[in-house]
């Protein structure tokens, strides 16, 4: 916390804005885990179809999870247009990742594993 931030404010209220730092921090970890965990599968996901000429994007598929994550975030009392344009951002990633695969495992031979 900057010096400006603690100045004339009481210090209860500086305890309980550290804590809920300290919160939003630790979920932020776990938020970076979790998208870590998920690139995991999907990378698997991505070599799968690569070594079975199948296409990068699902499009139905990404449909139906859009709108389950969007049924998710409401029941959450999450703001389902943002938990759309985070999962989107997720996918775009995710196919990005599948065509480098894709080619990669086309192109020279390889095993299908990313880089």
């Amino acid at each position: 916390m900057t010096s400006s931030e603690t100045n004339g404010i009481d210090e209860s209220v500086l305890a309980e804005l550290t804590r809920l730092r300290e919160s939003i921090d630790n979920i932020d970890a776990a938020v970076v885990h979790m998208l870590a965990e998920r690139f995991k599968c999907t990378q698997q996901v991505g070599r799968l179809k690569a070594a079975h000429k199948l296409p990068p994007a699902d499009p139905d598929r990404e449909a139906r999870q859009i709108a389950r994550l969007r049924r998710l975030a409401e029941s959450a009392k999450l703001d389902p247009a943002f938990a759309e344009k985070l999962l989107n951002f997720i996918i775009a990633e995710v196919i990005r990742h599948h065509e480098t695969i894709a080619s990669s495992n086309g192109s020279n031979g390889s095993n299908g594993h990313s880089v």
